[in-house]
């Protein structure tokens, strides 16, 4: 699955905060400094989704705040069922 993610570093919690079709703003609360930002989101998303951390790839926008991430390890239905949970 291919999500877009609106990136947001220095927050208190790690969280997605909304999503608006695919697009997924997300905070972290690692610096956007060394991409830490991006290690701690590819945790935070693996977590989330329920897949190892290496079955998450930040395919655009390394260093910027907002990204294309892939998601592998489950089926199409699967992700969409946990998109759902998303406010």
């Amino acid at each position: 699955m291919i999500v877009k993610v609106r990136l947001i570093p220095n927050a208190e919690d790690n969280e997605i905060v909304s999503r608006m079709g695919s697009v997924l703003r997300v905070r972290v609360t690692a610096p956007a400094i060394d991409e830490k930002a991006n290690a701690t989101l590819k945790n935070y998303l693996a977590e989330f989704f329920a897949v190892p951390s290496r079955k998450v790839n930040i395919l655009r926008g390394v260093n910027g705040c907002e990204k294309t991430v892939e998601i592998v390890g489950r089926t199409e239905e699967q992700f969409k069922q946990v998109m759902e949970c998303i406010p």
